[in-house]
Parts: structure tokens; sequence; C-alpha cells
């Protein structure tokens, strides 16, 4: 299996989840995810916040606040809802994944939860619609505000596994507390919650990245990461803390905070500005974890190819 460094277009579209992961690993600890919201304006009209996201140098784009059942990314030139997903990775040529909350009703509160609509939500019916217009990956998290647990994280998972079977790629886990009491750190706070994830049918354990999270050391992530790895999984360490939007020095310790970690994917979110990182803050990220060789050829390399 390549390594997705040296992944193009044409090899990403030939590869299923299963293969997807091996390719990640083969990378070894060199793979960026940058979050993106479509549903508001993108920073600059002419294009999308994912093919910018894909121009400073990310793999993988994950889309957020996505309804699966009402499509919309602004500034995309289709509006057909079941072709959205197919031009983006035209467009970008990046494999693109979208995230669904697994909501827990009776999470213990500590500040008043979000109310999603149902094609936010990771139920059966949104992972199969999500199935149907083709994302490459399912991620299953929470946002801020909206009452994510572990329990239903690992509901989800068992739920994703059936719908997409043994060849899809599940990520799982919490990169902050998502508004519920008790599940401070991130939610991630022990080797035990990581290895229910991966019995579940979890590829991918995510969880904050050293810095993001009051308390998460980066002595803390390395042994769960080095749990997830013990049980087969990868783990993806997060900036899901608005730090998107700090500085480049900042990025660039916890890129570093990370790799000394373990992580096989680097993520970065939403909140740099609405809807994207800072994008000089995607190219600083990927510098750091992997040079300007890897990360020029990333950022030049044709969706054509």
């Amino acid at each position: 299996m390549k390594r997705l460094l040296d992944c193009s277009a044409s090899d990403f579209c030939r590869m299923n989840g299963k293969e997807l992961k091996q390719s990640i690993l083969a990378a070894e600890g060199r793979t960026i995810v940058a979050e993106v919201i479509g549903s508001v304006a993108p920073l600059y009209p002419a294009v999308t916040n994912a093919e910018l996201a894909a121009a400073f140098g990310a793999d993988l784009l994950l889309l957020n606040m996505f309804d699966v059942f009402q499509p919309l990314v602004n500034g995309l030139d289709t509006k057909e809802p079941n072709q959205m997903v197919k031009r983006l990775k035209q467009l970008t040529g990046r494999p693109i994944g979208v995230n669904l909350e697994p909501v827990d009703p009776n999470a213990k509160q500590l500040e008043s939860l979000a109310s999603l609509p149902k094609g936010r939500m990771a139920t059966e019916e949104s992972l199969q619609e999500a199935k149907r217009l083709g994302f490459d990956f399912i991620c299953l998290t929470g946002n801020p505000k909206t009452g994510v647990t572990n329990n239903e994280i690992i509901r989800a998972i068992e739920t994703a596994r059936d719908v997409f079977g043994e060849c899809g790629l599940i990520i799982a886990g919490k990169m902050h507390g998502a508004g519920v009491a008790g599940e401070t750190g991130g939610g991630i706070i022990s080797e035990d919650v990581v290895l229910r994830f991966v019995q579940a049918g979890a590829d991918v354990v995510l969880m904050p990245a050293p810095g993001t999270v009051p308390g998460v050391t980066p002595e803390k992530i390395a042994s769960l990461v080095r749990a997830a790895h013990e049980h087969g999984a990868l783990a993806m360490l997060t900036i899901g803390t608005s730090q998107e939007g700090a500085d480049e020095d900042t990025i660039r310790q916890i890129a570093l905070a990370s790799k000394m970690a373990g992580a096989d994917l680097y993520h970065i979110g939403d909140a740099g500005y609405h809807g994207i990182a800072i994008p000089e803050n995607i190219m600083t990220y990927s510098i750091a974890i992997r040079g300007k060789r890897h990360t020029y050829i990333r950022m030049a390399r044709s969706p054509l190819r």
C-alpha cells in the first residue's frame, strides 16, 4: 500500500476505508486532517473552505456541521445534493469525511445544550445517508454544547460498523467535553475508554492534542496513544479548542508535542476564522510534522493526477 504522503487523487479514489487506514499508517505520523464548515460563507467566496484547506496542505478534509439530509457547501459550483461530496473530491483531490454526533439525551449538562437537526446526529438513518452521499470516512465526535458522551459514541461506532462494513473507516472520540459534566479532559480519561472504542469497531481513536484541553499533557496522551496502537487502532490528536486561530508558534508546539506522543493523524479545527482554521496555520502544522518537502508537494499536487 502506498504511503499517504505519496498518494494522488487517482490513488484516493481507488481506496476503501481499510486501505486508507493502511496508507495513513504507512505515512508514519505525517497526515494532516483539516476540519471545515461548508454551511457558512467561505473565507473567500471564489472557493470553498475545503478547497482552501487542501491548498494549504491538508491531506484529509472533514466536514463539520454538515446535515446529511440537507446538504450544503457554500461556494460549491453545484447545488445538486447527491453530487456535492463527489464534486468536492474532484475539486480537491482529497478524501472527504463528515462529523456525526452521538448525542446522549440523558447527559448531565454543564450548560444548555444545542438542539441538533437529525442530519447531524449519529443515527443509523444518518449514517446510511452519509454512505449514500459518498463520504470516505466517518468521524463520531461532539461539537461544544451537544451532549455527546462516551457511551453514546460506543453505540454509534457499533452502528457505523454495521452500516459501512469492515472496509469503512471510522474515527471516534472527543476533542473536549462537549458540554457534558463528568467527562472533562476531552472525555478520554482512561485506557479503558480507548479499549472500548476499539472493541466497538473504531479504526482511529480521536483525542485532544497535548496543550489543547486543561490537564492533557504529552505524557498522558502518549499512554493513551500506546493503548490505541496496542489494540490495532490509529490515533488522531486534535486541535478542537479554537487554537487553530492561535499564533504559528503555538501550532508548532502542539504539533511537536503530538508527534512525541505518537500521533498518526494531526487534526486542526474550523474556528480560526468562521468555518476554517487560519490557512497559514494548516501549512505551519504540516511543515512542523513533515517538513517543507512533503508540505509543498501536497499543496502543489494537482487533483487531476
